[in-house]
C-alpha cells in the first residue's frame, strides 16, 4: 500500500499493466496536494491480494475498500488510469457513500469489447509479449515527443519510464486474465448509478494511440453532469509525461469537492469525510 502526502484523500487505480510504480510521477506530483493510496492490481506482484474466483472483478474493486480502511478513511476520491477506470466507475457506482468524487483517465468506454488483435493477444499473451513490447515506440513515441522539448528531454523521460518499467514488470498472463474479467459488469448501467462527480480526463486525439479520445468521452454523456479536459501535449500516459500538470488538473478537482463535503458536513453536523 502505498499512503503519501496530505490533504483531500485520493485513491490512484494502475491501468491493466497493473502496476502502481509506473505512474510514480504522477503520485509524487498529486502528493503534493492530496494524501494519495494506491496499490498494485489484485493478483500482481506486490499486492497484498489475489483474484477471488467467486468476486472475479469484485476483487478489484474490494482493493479500494481495504486502501480506505487501512488509511481510516470515510469516504475519498477515486481515480483510475485507462482499465483503472473501470474500478474506480464500478466502486463509485455501487459505494456511491464512500466518494466524493470520481476521476476517469483515458479509460475505454463503457461498451468497450476487444477488437480482433486484443483478443489475440488476450489468446496467447506470453506468445504475443514481444511483438506488444515492440509496438511501444509507435503508440507512445508520438506523445513523447510532443510532451518534452528537446532531444535530450525526451531521451532522459524515456531512459527514466523505461527504468520504472522494468523495474516492474507487467505480467502478460495477469493483463489477459484482467480483460477475461470484464464481460460479466454492465459499465454503461454502472455510470447510470454514479452520484459523485465526475471529470473525464483525456490527452490529445492525435497523440493517443491506445484508447481512442472519442471512446473515452462516452462517459460524459453516461454519466450525469460529467464533464472532460484534455490534457495538452498528451496522449495514453499524460500522468507521466506531464505529471505536474496533470496533478493541476485532478488536484484542483478533487480539492474543490472535498471542500464541498466537508462544507456539507459542517452544515448538517456529520462526520468528516477525511478524518
Amino acid at each position: 500500500m502505498i499512503d503519501i502526502g496530505s490533504g483531500p484523500p485520493l485513491v490512484l487505480v494502475p491501468g491493466i499493466q497493473g502496476r502502481w510504480e509506473w505512474m510514480r510521477p504522477a503520485v509524487d506530483a498529486l502528493a503534493a496536494r492530496c494524501r494519495v493510496l494506491s496499490a498494485s492490481l489484485a493478483g500482481d506482484l506486490g499486492s497484498d491480494a489475489a483474484i477471488d474466483p467467486a468476486r472475479g472483478f469484485d476483487s478489484l474493486v474490494d482493493q479500494i475498500d481495504r486502501l480506505r480502511a487501512r488509511a481510516s478513511l470515510e469516504r475519498v476520491a477515486v481515480c483510475g488510469v485507462s482499465y483503472g477506470g473501470y474500478v474506480a466507475l464500478r466502486y463509485a457506482a455501487t459505494r456511491p457513500e464512500r466518494v466524493t468524487a470520481l476521476v476517469l483517465v483515458s479509460t475505454p468506454g463503457p461498451d468497450w469489447t476487444p477488437d480482433r488483435p486484443a483478443r489475440r493477444y488476450v489468446r496467447w499473451p506470453r506468445l504475443l509479449a514481444p511483438l506488444f513490447a515492440a509496438g511501444a515506440p509507435f503508440r507512445l513515441g508520438p506523445e513523447i515527443v510532443a510532451a518534452h522539448d528537446g532531444w535530450t528531454a525526451r531521451a532522459r523521460f524515456t531512459a527514466r519510464h523505461t527504468s520504472r518499467v522494468l523495474a516492474a514488470m507487467m505480467s502478460p498472463p495477469r493483463m489477459s486474465e484482467r480483460v477475461r474479467l470484464l464481460p460479466p459488469i454492465d459499465f454503461r448501467e454502472a455510470c447510470a448509478a454514479v452520484e459523485a462527480p465526475t471529470l473525464v480526463v483525456t490527452g490529445e486525439r492525435r497523440l493517443d494511440r491506445v484508447v481512442p479520445v472519442d471512446s473515452t468521452l462516452e462517459y460524459t454523456r453516461a454519466i450525469r453532469g460529467a464533464r472532460a479536459v484534455t490534457l495538452l501535449r498528451t496522449g495514453h500516459i499524460g500522468l507521466v509525461t506531464r505529471p505536474d500538470a496533470f496533478a493541476q488538473i485532478v488536484g484542483d478537482f478533487v480539492e474543490r469537492h472535498a471542500a464541498a463535503v466537508e462544507r456539507h458536513a459542517s452544515e448538517h453536523g456529520t462526520a468528516s469525510a477525511s478524518c
